[in-house]
């Protein structure tokens, strides 16, 4: 069926490719968004403070746990995930946080000997002789090299990606969002998408700058694409009472606007594995455990203290910034991961604002390899061939820097070793 959102959001312009004329581009759908909330009534300002009211009362109570000491990301055992036993209690404080480490996801063994095997798979492949440096700008800003390492398709990786104990786990957190609405199912919780991502590999003594905080969601698409002003929808038409973060109508119809950090497919969490123990002031992620500060991100340039052709520095082709200047309200709930131990796992909802700490002489290594939940849906469909064929051949996923290492590395994983969850993850199989 045909489903749509208000008539003032229907109404808005929409780029759907990168526009050429980007400063016109974003005073006109400055202007716009901004006629469309106060069709509502309101004037952005207090759209903005209804808003802003939420998410204050959301740091107080951030605030007040950490004064207590006590842990920001909840925390579940994956035995009660794998047989239905966590509690409403905990399962709400998931939806509270957006965020979620999970204790003994694989077992701490499993993980340790998936860690040596990758650097068995890297040296006997000679890497290191033939690393030519980052291919990306955002991650080259870490200052450890490598740091990431643009490895997919190590037996570790997949065989991680199609476990029965991944698909758990991924199910649990799909099932956290509404996946079906207006008469729609816009994703399959119970099906994931194998999507590819790389490792990390961080060294004892290492120094390293860290990741600003930032999104993956988006850049300038949130604002300018048809489908991202639909799931927005109560973003732009000023009904922000409505928003809900957990809301997937809409969500996985648009694809990002082209970029070297782009994600092609939808995630509903972004997550990794731990291959090593971290503790917790080692340079790990922290995030804004307030899933609402999305909606923040997007009405924040609609205040009249921003220039007309200004998206709060946000630009195509660059990760897209949180900081102080324009984010002060929400940047006070910035919140670490407690201390992990290899095997345990680590997600955060896929629209909530990230970054890592510095480091400077790490005490023991940081190793992870990066695993979301992508469940089942046309986006992901469409990304599944492109991500299949790369992983036929050895080649870096089409998301990402075209660097290739793999293509001649006679151990990778191979189409023949793939189970059924991988075969129906890469969508050559029902």
């Amino acid at each position: 069926m045909t489903v749509s959102a208000s008539p003032s959001v229907e109404a808005l312009p929409h780029w759907e490719e990168t526009p050429e004329d980007l400063p016109a581009a974003i005073r006109e759908i400055k202007s716009a968004i901004r006629a469309s909330i106060e069709s509502s009534g309101r004037s952005v300002e207090q759209v903005a403070q209804a808003l802003e009211e939420r998410i204050a009362e959301r740091v107080r109570v951030i605030e007040a746990a950490k004064a207590a000491g006590e842990s920001i990301w909840p925390e579940i055992d994956f035995d009660d995930i794998a047989r239905g036993t966590v509690t409403e209690a905990q399962r709400d404080l998931v939806k509270t946080r957006g965020c979620l480490v999970v204790r003994g996801h694989f077992d701490r063994e499993q993980a340790l000997e998936w860690d040596r095997s990758i650097l068995d798979y890297v040296e006997g492949n000679h890497f290191f002789e033939d690393y030519r440096g980052s291919g990306d700008d955002f991650f080259a800003s870490v200052g450890s090299r490598p740091e990431i390492y643009p490895i997919y398709w190590s037996h570790a990786q997949m065989q991680a990606r199609q476990s029965d104990r991944m698909a758990a786990v991924q199910s649990f957190m799909n099932n956290l969002w509404t996946s079906t609405s207006m008469d729609v199912e816009w994703f399959d919780p119970e099906r994931d998408s194998l999507y590819p991502d790389r490792i990390r590999r961080r060294p004892e003594g290492a120094d390293s700058a860290g990741l600003g905080t930032h999104i993956d969601t988006g850049t300038l698409d949130l604002w300018m694409t048809k489908a991202y002003q639909r799931a927005f929808r109560h973003v732009y038409d000023g009904s922000i009472e409505e928003y809900d973060p957990w809301d997937a109508t809409f969500r996985t119809e648009g694809p990002q606007y082209p970029g070297t950090t782009m994600c092609s497919a939808f995630r509903t969490f972004q997550g990794w594995t731990a291959l090593s123990d971290m503790d917790f002031d080692q340079g790990v992620l922290h995030a804004i455990p307030i899933p609402e500060t999305m909606a923040y991100l997007l009405l924040r340039p609609m205040l009249d203290d921003t220039d007309d052709d200004d998206m709060c520095g946000v630009m195509v082709n660059k990760v897209f910034p949180i900081n102080e200047k324009w984010h002060e309200l929400p940047m006070q709930a910035l919140s670490g991961i407690p201390s992990v131990r290899a095997g345990d796992s680590v997600w955060w909802h896929c629209d909530l604002v990230h970054g890592v700490a510095p480091v400077f002489d790490q005490q023991g290594w940081g190793n992870v390899m990066y695993i979301p939940a992508a469940p089942w849906c046309p986006r992901n469909r469409e990304y599944a061939p492109i991500a299949f064929e790369a992983f036929a051949t050895g080649s870096s996923p089409s998301d990402f820097p075209a660097e290739h290492y793999e293509r001649q590395w006679p151990d990778r994983f191979s189409v023949e070793e793939l189970n059924d969850r991988g075969r129906r993850g890469f969508g050559i199989a029902d």
